[in-house]
């Protein structure tokens, strides 16, 4: 018991430290740093000068906006559904908000998963509630990649993840990113998705890994794990068919929306027509495929990495000489207003959770007198 509590502390204060709000700069400062060395390295004016300024910029730049505004309150739905009610519309939001930003300034080697389950353990929600919406969560995740990344392989070929790959060959090292990250989600989305109807096989296959000596170092967790797919097969079978269908419609309209904000983005800033359907979907199956190969980088939120890869997955739309630029509107978008909105959010949060720890532990000492 006693090295459970060292390890839950030790998990806790990780994740504190992950979501510290002066770390903020360092994604900006990465970001940021790269953007300007791409401006200064790349940029060309005549190119600038191409920028169709007007209306028509205004107008998809705000739709963009519009686009991840509404993106923010499906996840927010989701949360809501995923909870079964058990927080309000404001809270939702809330939390959000939070976990978003945890997740742009967290390590990979943390991963959202472990931050959202440490947000979640905070607001009084059940243990086996918390553990079964984030295992959900996801599962939903890695089903709408396993399923999206082959569709858009077929339909596109291997044009839909870069420009001029008119063979697997001419893809070189990105194919074989793109087959292990897909490997990897099937590999652990199956893990969970076998572990809602087969959950004694699936605990007793997770423990076994556990035991593996290179493995060994993380048993505990390992073990935690196995529990929790017990815990969450009851309770997810218990849901109607009903409450699953708007789980997954949900968090399909939370990454489609994601990735059709560079779209919009795009167009607003280049010659790319909404009625140009064919390179709309293909504009998105890079997006998706970006994604897909920089979830994994090292930097928090991906930062400098996506900003560095962002020209190359779309040269055949964007001039070299303003990719920068573009990619500089599409994070302003998608990604420092987080960091920006954490800032102000993130420490009141913090500091109402440890003043309820502190009255409640008031509370209980009072109450043992």
């Amino acid at each position: 018991m006693k090295k459970e509590t060292e390890i839950g502390n030790n998990q806790e204060q990780e994740v504190l430290d992950s979501i510290n709000s002066r770390k903020i700069i360092i994604p900006m400062l990465l970001g940021i740093g790269v953007l300007f060395y791409l401006v200064w390295s790349s940029f060309n004016l005549e190119e600038f000068k191409k920028i169709p300024w007007g209306g028509k910029v205004i107008f998809y730049t705000l739709l963009a906006i519009l686009a991840y505004t509404v993106r923010h309150f499906i996840l927010s739905y989701r949360l809501k559904v995923l909870s079964n009610d058990f927080f309000s519309w404001p809270k939702s939001i809330e939390l959000a908000f939070i976990w978003e930003f945890a997740s742009a300034v967290s390590p990979t080697s943390l991963g959202g998963s472990a931050v959202g389950l440490f947000l979640l353990a905070q607001e009084k929600l059940s243990a086996a509630r918390t553990v079964t919406l984030v295992i959900y969560a996801v599962i939903m995740d890695s089903i709408f990649f396993i399923i999206t990344i082959p569709l858009l392989f077929f339909t596109l070929g291997p044009l839909g993840i870069r420009p001029d790959a008119n063979s697997i060959s001419d893809l070189g090292g990105v194919w074989i990113t793109i087959i292990a990250v897909y490997l990897f989600i099937l590999f652990y989305g199956g893990i969970f998705i076998a572990g809602i109807f087969r959950p004694s096989i699936i605990q007793k296959l997770v423990r076994f890994l556990g035991r593996l000596p290179f493995l060994r170092r993380w048993q505990d967790a390992f073990n935690k794990t196995a529990e929790d797919l017990v815990v969450s097969s009851r309770e997810l079978r218990a849901h109607t068919f009903g409450w699953h269908l708007k789980v997954f419609i949900s968090t399909a309209l939370i990454w489609i929306v994601r990735f059709l904000t560079v779209n919009f983005v795009i167009m607003a800033l280049t010659d790319l027509s909404l009625y140009d359907w064919y390179d709309q979907y293909l504009v998105y199956s890079r997006s998706e495929m970006m994604h897909s190969i920089t979830q994994f980088s090292p930097t928090p939120g991906g930062s400098g990495v996506i900003e560095y890869t962002f020209g190359g997955f779309y040269s055949d739309y964007i001039s070299p000489g303003i990719s920068s630029i573009v990619a500089l509107v599409w994070r302003l978008i998608t990604y420092y207003p987080y960091l920006i909105i954490g800032l102000i959010i993130v420490p009141n949060w913090i500091r109402k959770i440890w003043y309820r720890r502190r009255k409640e532990a008031r509370l209980k000492a009072s109450s043992k007198k």
